[in-house]
């Protein structure tokens, strides 16, 4: 696929809260790279990466897509994600295989919550990051306030390298900060020492040289913004406004000059380094299943993957047919794909995401991206009583391509019931249903996710299995404490003199999560409590992992039956910005729903309202603050936990 070095390649997202700018920034990458010969506009629907209909109908991102360019002899393949909080899923994803990443912010509203959001998923993942703060053109765009916003939320050390010329209207390009020109302003000069000065804090080496000579040279500075981008220690802050094409030209410098290569990270597993020659190692991010058949987009992270090639995914064989290179919805074949390479591959039936694809003596597993658990869900029916199966069918296939989609028949009722992370995401799977598999459905009204807790658990709850039925027998004895916890499932064991063996610890252990998927209240999933295995006894003949299994299930069912728990219900933390004489309808509004108003601030012409709402209490809220707004405001919601229902 390439004739280059791997210190070459780089492998990074675009991630930002949604409206920040990360497409039109990804655009202007393409054009200014020569990938594209246009610029496409997000509003005019032309735009590469939102090449869904439903994306260039909504004007957001739903659908990470990945692009290829080149800049200064450096391939870059990028990915455009998603910025709506409903589609965190496909940031996940994504960060899961990518090296790198440049973080836009808006520079009038600075970190936002989805900002927040996509920022910890990226520190969970050890993506090293630069910043963006776009949109310097704007009203009210201020780049001190935009990296103090970053500082007091996100918590890293900003190292603004570049200086505005100009303001909003008036802002016409960059000063480089880093190999500062000799004519360089006062201001300029000044702003250089301050990023001396923050980078000699940080790095020794540039310390050192700092004492001694009293500045730091542009080779030391730009070594060491590259270090502290790596380690995590510094973030490298750039400003520009995308849409005017201003900034576009340092930050593919920057990206190249600070963000790692495939080499510069550690290997996805100490046996499988970013080496061609390696035994071919490759996870799954991405499912397509098109019109034109299905596509498996993967990270090649050892070895060299060819046409022809057989590899095995969990035991499976699978083939690949054929070797793409992604340019969004568009596909070049190649013969091969080396270590650090992203591709789409033809071949592979089975493959699901997080799948390891390797080779066949060779056989490896990698870590699987993580799926977010869905809090939002609906009932969904062919209109048509012939379009059963095609319906079951073509919702298997959303599940497929977006394993956050959950989808179950409901034994009580019988409904078919989708679930997901929030309402857009539910409407943008049924839109998909209508227009790629012309199926008409009906929609029942959302319903959200509930959860059970203990609030007063039950100590000494004595819990006896025994089962006699010919032949070997079952018998498991334990005594089990229940208490609640501060969140999720605690175990532990205070059995002493081995009354219950490690190995029946574990079952017991096993049982109790077995029995957390089905609650007293209402069948919900309980969540948390801590459950302490206090003493037990076991049978020299009829004990077994089976039967303590089994104990500590029915006995943690028969402990919660006698606890007093609590139903909970998903809240989101919700953002809503309006015009400042819109306040006081906007706050009786979310005070009808439950929410709790956190705070409020005000903006150059747009006031900001933050409240904890229930989820179940903001279906339709969209279309009510339109309403409400005559279509200026806007509100973004991010999941925040669960909390008692009144």
């Amino acid at each position: 696929m390439r004739n280059r070095p791997l210190t070459t390649v780089r492998n990074l997202g675009i991630l930002a809260h949604v409206d920040a700018g990360k497409t039109t920034v990804t655009e202007r990458i393409l054009h200014r790279t020569g990938a594209t010969h246009k610029t496409g506009e997000v509003h005019d629907g032309t735009t590469v990466t939102d090449f869904d209909p439903q994306e260039r109908d909504r004007g957001i991102t739903i659908f990470a897509a990945a692009v290829s360019c080149t800049w200064n002899g450096h391939r870059l393949t990028l990915i455009d994600t998603p910025g709506h909080v409903d589609f965190t899923a496909e940031v996940e994803r994504s960060l899961r295989v990518l090296d790198g990443a440049i973080a836009v912010f808006d520079a009038v509203a600075g970190v936002e919550p989805q900002s927040e959001t996509v920022w910890r998923q990226a520190d969970r993942h050890g993506v090293p990051r630069i910043a963006f703060v776009n949109k310097l053109d704007r009203a009210g765009a201020d780049l001190d306030a935009a990296v103090a916003s970053i500082r007091a939320r996100l918590h890293p050390a900003p190292l603004v390298v570049q200086l505005p010329i100009g303001r909003e209207d008036g802002f016409t390009g960059v000063v480089d900060l880093v190999r500062l020109p000799v004519d360089a302003s006062a201001e300029a000069r000044r702003r250089r020492r301050v990023l001396e000065e923050a980078v000699a804090e940080l790095h020794p080496l540039a310390l050192e040289e700092f004492c001694a000579a009293g500045t730091i040279s542009a080779e030391t500075l730009e070594k060491a913004l590259r270090e502290l981008t790596l380690s995590g220690d510094g973030l490298v802050v750039l400003c520009g406004a995308a849409y005017r094409d201003r900034g576009i030209e340092p930050l593919l410098d920057a990206v190249v000059a600070y963000l790692p290569s495939p080499a510069d990270v550690p290997p996805v597993r100490p046996d499988r380094p970013a080496d061609p020659a390696a035994p071919v190692a490759a996870l799954v991010f991405k499912v397509v299943s098109a019109a034109t058949g299905r596509l498996t987009y993967l990270r090649v992270y050892s070895g060299t993957l060819r046409k022809g090639d057989q590899v095995t995914d969990a035991g499976r064989t699978e083939r690949i047919a054929r070797v793409l290179r992604v340019q969004a919805d568009r596909h070049s074949e190649v013969d091969s794909a080396a270590a650090g390479d992203i591709v789409a591959v033809a071949g592979p039936k089975a493959a699901r995401v997080g799948a390891t694809l390797c080779a066949p003596g060779d056989p490896v597993l990698l870590e699987p991206p993580v799926t977010a658990d869905p809090v939002v869900s609906v009932a969904v029916e062919p209109r048509r009583a012939g379009d059963g199966e095609r319906l079951t069918a073509a919702l298997s296939r959303l599940a497929e391509e977006d394993p956050s989609l959950v989808v179950r028949v409901d034994p009580e009722t019988g409904q078919t019931v989708l679930s997901g992370l929030g309402e857009l995401h539910l409407e943008v799977a049924v839109e998909k249903l209508r227009r790629d598999r012309g199926l008409e459905v009906a929609v029942g009204r959302p319903s959200v996710a509930h959860r059970e807790t203990v609030v007063s658990g039950v100590t000494g709850l004595v819990y006896r299995h025994v089962k006699q039925d010919g032949g070997a027998g079952q018998f498991a004895h334990v005594v089990l404490d229940v208490s609640p916890a501060p969140e999720g499932f605690e175990f532990a064991s205070a059995v002493v003199g081995g009354r219950v063996p490690r190995e029946y610890v574990r079952a017991v252990e096993a049982g109790c999560r077995d029995a957390l998927a089905e609650g007293p209240l209402g069948g919900h999933p309980v969540t948390g409590l801590r459950v302490t295995l206090t003493d037990g006894a076991t049978h020299p003949k009829d004990s077994s992992d089976l039967a303590f299994r089994t104990a500590g299930r029915l006995g943690l069912r028969e402990a919660l039956r006698s606890s007093v728990l609590r139903l909970l219900e998903p809240v989101a933390e919700v953002v809503v910005t309006v015009p400042p004489d819109a306040v006081g309808g906007v706050l009786g509004d979310l005070a009808a729903r439950r929410g709790r108003v956190a705070g409020s601030a005000v903006r150059p012409g747009s006031a900001v309202v933050t409240a904890t709402v229930p989820v179940a209490e903001l279906f339709g809220y969209a279309n009510r603050l339109r309403s409400r707004t005559q279509g200026r405001g806007t509100f973004t919601a991010r999941p925040a936990g669960f909390a008692p229902v009144p």
